[in-house]
């Protein structure tokens, strides 16, 4: 007995005994796998200095038992470049607790560029929601942040193996992101008999490497991602591949062939949730008590639902089915599908019907139609089915539902027979049934979205500038600025409005600024006085010059670079203004721009001057049509926007008499 004591007292001592750094290093070094040591050394092209890290590895492995329960081993390696290359030191594995998903392992390495090696393991790992703007989300995420021990020239690898049972058996892999990557491959592991097919996006086509029971994808020496101006969204350019998988006897609304199919599963997800209960049904009416039209019904209940707080609780099918709509309208709360839920209930109560439509928020090229898959959806909205006397801009025609308004009843900014610009024209799936399908979403046109200002201003002899502007927005040109005055207060708005007047005419001074939002109407007001002491240049006392377009249009496209790898998206917008000046007493015009015409595919543009009677008259229009416009007619609208610049920035020169 007392030689066991013995023993362990020595073994105790010895652990606790502090290892030399050189030891530990050595000990890590021999931990790290031959995938990451080859990482370590593996060579790296020379790239722009504005490149942070280069992905060297990053694959997938993905083994579908018969059970359907599917096993991800991630690999992955980063080689660090510059300082701002720090922040991909980091390691990720997601998983949902809702479908029995679990982290079985992860680990990860930082080999730092002298050799030696630091180990990350169940000691660094946190354990979180995946979506911290979420209140509860059944969907986490284990995190390694080995951010701070980067460094220029280190390597940082990982590992992670996670198990869970899939809603869909479907699989998406990025070869590409916003960094340039060596080596990126997905292969997927199907139990006998079963069949696998991927389709991929945004790259000439690639056949899988079929080896028994496995199909491995493999992309090579992949540029990045560059972050353009009016660009799509970074996953709508990446190369990527998308892969159904099951056994022979699958049905096809299993796999989901058809657009129909997706229907079928998230109307009978949604469906039962929209029921109605004798509180919510008598509110829906007191709400549309006074509505003397169907749209003034439609109104009344989207303004409502609009107004509730958006809050998000994420539970059961993957975050995909909503809450009841009762226990939304009791709660007063909601997320995006909640409150396309309730307002699908509300709107039952007073005889008129609504479906859910799946769509993706903030990227209108996102969604394919050739890939038939509920995973291409971000979002929930709703469709209104309504008679001929509605008219809005936001309903279209479908070939089995008839007439549908379409509503975004989580954008707190666009009413009802409006549209939020980055879902117009995107593809949506109307989930209703049999009935349900894929259709392009509504695109307003411009002359909706217009934007237009009256100036009156006053230029003195010396320069000096008085000026009231009177603003008025609809359409999509108002929820810009309704969004910006929602979110401020009374005095960070005013400030704002300070800072663009200014840019314009240095030193303004400000006697009003006063705005009015009509949302219901989808209109916004701005009134602006203010003077300006050093508007106009004067030259050598005898010339008087400056710029008839005193203030910048709102959201202007801004394209620097004189070359595009990727498309050009444009909104649709109109935007007019009309300024008069009332001209210094003892001065002539002497000189002013040529007046201005340009046509295009996807706009036009004038601006003309006249003087009469002591006023310099100067207009502008610029008409915008939305577009996705290839890179390789990029020279053309970079020219046209260009020229638009150049009248802008035009001066008008005035002579002393």
């Amino acid at each position: 007995m007392l030689r066991r004591l013995n023993l362990c007292a020595l073994l105790l001592l010895a652990t606790s005994l502090p290892v030399p750094p050189a030891s530990r290093a050595a000990a890590a070094a021999d931990d790290v796998p031959a995938w990451l040591k080859a990482a370590a050394v593996a060579p790296v092209p020379p790239q722009a200095k504005d490149v942070s890290g280069v992905v060297v590895n990053d694959e997938s492995d993905v083994t579908v038992g018969e059970d359907g329960r599917v096993t991800t081993v991630t690999t992955f390696a980063f080689r660090v470049l510059t300082r701002a290359g720090f922040e991909r030191a980091a390691a990720a594995a997601h998983y949902d607790t809702d479908n029995g998903g679990k982290v079985l392992e992860m680990r990860a390495w930082l080999i730092r560029p002298d050799g030696s090696v630091k180990k990350y393991g169940k000691g660094e790992t946190i354990d979180r929601i995946a979506d911290t703007d979420n209140l509860y989300d059944e969907s986490r995420m284990k995190v390694i942040d080995a951010t701070r021990d980067a460094e220029v020239g280190s390597v940082f690898g990982y590992q992670t193996s996670v198990e869970e049972r899939p809603w869909f058996p479907q699989e998406e892999w990025w070869f590409q992101g916003e960094l340039p990557s060596l080596v990126s491959r997905f292969t997927l592991t199907l139990p006998a008999g079963w069949r696998a097919d991927g389709t991929v996006f945004n790259a000439p086509k690639l056949d899988p490497a079929v080896s028994g029971n496995s199909y491995t994808w493999e992309m090579r020496n992949l540029s990045r991602v560059e972050d353009e101006p009016s660009s799509p969204s970074l996953r709508s350019l990446a190369a990527h591949v998308a892969v159904k998988y099951g056994p022979p006897a699958a049905s096809a609304a299993q796999r989901f062939d058809t657009w129909a199919d997706v229907s079928r599963w998230y109307t009978g997800l949604a469906d039962p949730q929209a029921a109605l209960d004798d509180p919510l049904a008598l509110k829906a009416r007191e709400l549309t008590a006074s509505a003397k039209t169907e749209l003034d019904k439609i109104r009344a209940v989207g303004r409502y639902v609009q107004n509730l707080q958006y809050v998000s609780v994420q539970i059961g099918i993957g975050g995909w089915r909503p809450h009841a709509a009762a226990h939304v309208f009791a709660k007063q709360y909601g997320d995006c599908k909640d409150k396309a839920t309730l307002m699908r209930a509300m709107l039952r109560a007073v005889k008129v019907e609504a479906y859910p439509v799946l769509i993706y928020s903030g990227d209108r090229t996102r969604v394919r139609e050739e890939w038939v898959s509920p995973g291409q959806f971000n979002h929930c909205i709703v469709a209104v089915k309504v008679s001929d006397e509605t008219k809005a801009t936001s309903v279209i025609q479908h070939p089995a539902l008839g007439r549908l308004l379409i509503f975004d009843a989580t954008d707190p900014s666009t009413p009802v027979g409006d549209l939020p610009d980055d879902e117009q024209g995107s593809f949506a799936l109307i989930a209703a049934g049999d009935g349900g399908s894929l259709v392009r979403m509504p695109v307003t046109a411009p002359e909706e979205n217009m934007l237009s200002r009256e100036v009156e201003a006053g230029l003195a002899s010396d320069g000096s500038l008085t000026a009231t502007l009177r603003e008025r927005s609809v359409g999509q040109s108002a929820v810009d600025v309704r969004r910006r005055f929602k979110g401020l207060g009374p005095s960070d708005f005013a400030r704002i409005i300070e800072r663009w007047v200014s840019g314009g005419a240095t030193g303004a001074k400000f006697s009003k600024i006063e705005p009015a939002d009509s949302h219901a109407e989808g209109r916004f007001a701005l009134d602006v006085e203010f003077t300006a002491a050093a508007y106009g240049q004067s030259m050598q006392d005898r010339l008087l010059v400056f710029k008839p377009a005193v203030f910048t249009r709102g959201n202007p496209v801004y394209l620097p670079g004189e070359t595009r790898k990727y498309p050009v998206v444009l909104e649709s917008s109109a935007f007019s203004e009309t300024v008069r000046f009332k001209l210094p007493a003892g001065f002539d015009v002497d000189e002013v721009p040529d007046p201005v015409k340009i046509d295009s595919d996807f706009g036009t543009y004038t601006a003309s001057y006249e003087v009469k009677d002591g006023q310099l008259l100067y207009t502008r229009k610029l008409v915008q049509r939305a577009a996705t416009i290839p890179a390789d007619k990029y020279a053309d609208v970079r020219a046209f926007f260009g020229r638009v610049r150049a009248s802008e920035e035009a001066p008008v020169v005035l002579a002393r008499k």
